[in-house]
């Protein structure tokens, strides 16, 4: 555990640096000062600079409405300002350096109707911003009809396994967030809420590597944040989309998003309504070795894995702006997810030669039902110009049901036919509060301080019978109720500065944890509990060096924590097939990183990033034999020592003509694994992986080309991923005057993007390869209704909030 001293000396290493640094002023800087029709500070407008209408650089104004241009070379520039709801202006030309420094741009308001803004033209699919790299998710066409889960899959630097796992950068334990809310969900749970969710529900995901003190410690390879779709214009607007899509199986998406925004009220209602059927197909060869390392026995395994999905997900609420300085709101949203799938599997026992022994055919039927429910109360008070009070407030339900039905059936002579069957139903409670103080000690430098706590209760029941003649009987070897509760108290502070072109933050983050675990015994099973406290220090920081008008230089570091979900701490039986069981680990303890990044952007054109992380205790899936039978392999997590990660990518986002736009990332990880799982075990790999996105304006024609690629893998240190990938191209049109848009999109054109690799056991491996229904044709529509409006910003909200509200196509 870190001590205090050391946290406490981060900060003052990084506050040296800051000052070192530093330089008061620099007479090649300019500001340009933005207001709306009432003069009041536009904040968050967008201001580029120009030379020979070329755009170099990108600024955003801050709460005042001013962008600060630094270090800018000698030459004349004018800036091109443009702000929702009203009209783009350039101003006239400024010599660069000169008497003027600054500007002041008054913006006339547009008097267009919401079905003639463009939704998503222009806008970059991929965008970088300090520290986060933001996908617009209605700028990229083959998003169209995608679950999340399929929209990370194909984003930049983000990999997801056959089980579902997500990993950032190459590195695994990922945060994921909706609405900056954490889901407190892993595993299975996860990919049920990720896979209920369409891309039309979304209007942004944040990919955050490196987070500040402000959020939750929690995810060492960082944050990934799924911001809904939420509009803030005046007036009564909103829009409709409808997808049908067909792979192997039909698939249909449908969401409303509703707005309607008078006086001090703003009130907003989104519907979602989805219908998916879907398949898995795996295949599988095991081999079993003696301890000689001679080959004993072959298993041939096949399933198909047919089922279907539908879920209905509502989030509405009410925001009232008391007064220009105060703003509460609350929010209730709610998902119900009804799964059902079939398996039908064959295990065939081979010898060495390949010659079948014997034959188990199984079929699986399994019911899922995932209900969530959510409540959200916030505060935002604007104490004075330079301080800032907003309060939140948070309750989550899930009530999770999975029903599972086996049978086995041995083809041989005195064959055998078996039947089992499984009650897994789960209740998980959350209550969380927190408080955010922010005060601005001038117009570039602010304090920040925070509060939070969070109460998690579960309770899992894992009932299994087993069929004995015409009556089912209790298997109390595999039942199993775990009961869990957890609380979470943490504290931090951030100090942001800026000195000349130096401009950094450095942040502390405290946090105590406690959980308390009980494990109900029946007549087999004795009655167990465990319990753990412990407390720890996270600082944070980066510096961000402005070398001149074209390139700036940031250094991150941080250090995060990944505690073990309860669902890997419970050590009750899920039963995958015959031969492998999965299994939690009661004696799981944290895993810790340090994570640091060294990024150049170079005219918001060209980012490189070079990066390096250390995890302890790490997580990895690790494979037993079942203590009573060797023939069953349990797949597990286990701390199984640490691993490293060296990272260097570079994004390109560029126009080589005028109709064509490119955005572009590799990311280059070299992994090294130590861990122990019965004896000493290190692996190292190198992997890359390609992200390529083209978009094409062909008259009222947008066309895309997009797909990834990923080389050898490893994510666990006994199993390897093999190469992979997918092609996609979408085509769209608006319609209807601009107030609809037609898509077309074909996913996974080459059926290329499989699971295939390599696991190795104790005295065993397998090979295995897994296709599930990618390959899909999508046509949506979407139309959009609203009154002409005009937005006037209200205080606090960021510049991503504004692109939302017209981003919601």
């Amino acid at each position: 555990m870190i001590s205090f001293k050391t946290a406490v000396s981060f900060i003052l290493l990084n506050l040296c640096a800051l000052s070192a640094f530093c330089q008061q002023g620099n007479s090649h800087d300019f500001f340009i000062a933005v207001l709306n029709e009432k003069s009041q500070p536009a904040e968050a407008a967008t201001v580029k600079l120009q030379k020979d209408n070329t755009t170099l650089l990108t600024a955003i104004t801050d709460v005042k409405g001013v962008a600060h241009f630094k270090a800018l070379k000698p030459g004349t520039y004018t800036f091109l300002v443009s702000y929702t709801g009203y009209q783009p202006q350039t101003t006239q030309a400024y010599q660069i350096p000169g008497k003027i420094t600054s500007a002041t741009v008054t913006l006339k308001t547009a008097s267009t109707s919401l079905n003639e803004v463009s939704v998503v033209a222009n806008t970059p699919p991929i965008r970088h911003q300090q520290g986060k790299v933001i996908l617009e998710v209605a700028a990229s066409v083959t998003n169209t009809g995608l679950t999340v889960l399929e929209v990370l899959e194909k984003s930049p630097g983000v990999m997801v396994d056959k089980n579902g796992g997500i990993s950032l950068n190459g590195k695994g334990g990922v945060l994921v967030m909706i609405d900056n809310k954490p889901t407190y969900l892993s595993g299975a749970d996860l990919n049920n809420l990720l896979t209920s969710m369409s891309s039309t529900q979304v209007a942004q995901i944040e990919l955050i590597a490196n987070p500040t003190a402000r959020y939750d410690a929690n995810g060492n390879a960082g944050i990934i944040n799924i911001k809904t779709k939420k509009n803030n214009i005046k007036g009564f607007n909103g829009s409709f989309t409808t997808a049908l899509g067909q792979g192997i199986y039909p698939k249909n998406t449908n969401s409303l998003v509703l707005n309607y925004r008078v006086g001090k009220v703003n009130t907003f209602f989104n519907y979602n309504v989805n219908y998916v059927e879907y398949m898995m197909d795996i295949y599988a060869l095991r081999k079993y070795y003696d301890p000689n390392g001679t080959l004993t026995a072959m298993l041939d395994q096949y399933s198909y894995l047919p089922g279907n999905s539908f879920n209905n997900t509502i989030k509405t609420g009410l925001d009232y702006y008391i007064s220009p300085k105060t703003t509460i709101g609350f929010a209730v949203s709610g998902t119900t997810v009804k799964r059902n799938s079939s398996n039908r599997a064959s295990a065939n026992w081979q010898n060495p030669q390949g010659v079948t022994d014997s034959a188990i055919n199984t079929t699986n039927e399994s019911r899922n039902r995932f209900k969530y429910g959510a409540i959200n109360v916030n505060l935002r008070h604007t104490i004075s110009a330079s301080q800032e009070l907003e309060v939140n407030a948070d309750y989550l339900n899930y009530d999770i049901k999975a029903d599972q039905t086996f049978e086995n059936q041995l083809i041989a002579p005195n064959g055998y036919r078996e039947m089992s069957r499984g009650n897994i139903p789960t209740g998980i409670k959350i209550g969380s509060g927190k408080a955010d103080y922010t005060l601005k000690l001038n117009k570039t430098d602010a304090l920040a301080f925070g509060w939070k706590s969070s109460f998690t209760n579960t309770d899992n029941l894992a009932a299994y019978e087993n069929l004995v003649g015409s009556n089912w009987e209790d298997d109390n070897t595999k039942t199993n109720h775990f009961i869990y509760k957890e609380n979470i108290h943490a504290l931090y502070g951030t100090l942001d500065k800026k000195i000349g072109k130096i401009s950094g933050q450095v942040g502390l983050r405290y946090e105590y944890t406690g959980y308390d675990a009980h494990q109900t015994g029946n007549a087999i099973q004795a009655d167990s509990s465990f319990s753990r406290n412990y407390s720890q220090f996270f600082p944070s920081g980066y510096l961000s060096y402005q070398a001149d008008s074209l390139n700036s230089f940031t250094l991150t570091a941080g250090r995060r924590i990944d505690r073990p979900p309860f669902q890997l701490l419970n050590p009750f039986y899920a039963i995958i097939n015959k031969y492998t069981y999965s299994t939690g680990n009661p004696f799981l303890l944290p895993q810790l990183s340090w994570n640091f990044e060294l990024s150049h952007n170079y005219k918001e054109l060209l980012t490189t990033t070079a990066s390096y992380s250390r995890i302890g205790n790490y997580f990895s899936q690790i494979f037993l034999s079942a203590p009573n039978d060797d023939a069953i392999l349990l797949y597990t997590q286990g701390n199984v020592g640490s691993t490293y990660n060296l990272g260097l990518s570079t994004t390109l986002v560029t126009s080589p003509v005028k109709w064509w736009s490119v955005t572009a990332q590799a990311l280059y990880n070299h992994k090294q694994l130590r861990g122990f799982n019965g004896n000493s075990f290190t692996t190292e790999i190198d992997q890359l992986n390609v992200n390529v996105n083209n978009q094409f304006g062909l008259g009222k024609y947008t066309a895309e080309l997009s797909g990834f690629y990923t080389t050898k893998a490893r994510n666990d240190v006994q199993e390897l991923l093999y190469p992979t990938g997918q092609v996609s191209v979408g085509l769209s049109r608006p319609i209807f005057g601009k107030k609809g848009t037609l898509r077309f999109s074909a996913r996974d054109l080459f059926y290329t993007n499989a699971m295939e690799g390599f696991t190795s056991f104790p005295n065993a491996t397998e090979y295995f390869l897994l296709h599930r229904d990618t390959r899909v044709y999508t046509l949506s529509f979407t139309y959009r209704f609203g009154k002409s409006y005009k937005t006037t910003k209200r205080p606090g909200s960021s510049a991503t909030d504004e692109m939302e509200r017209v981003g919601n196509g």
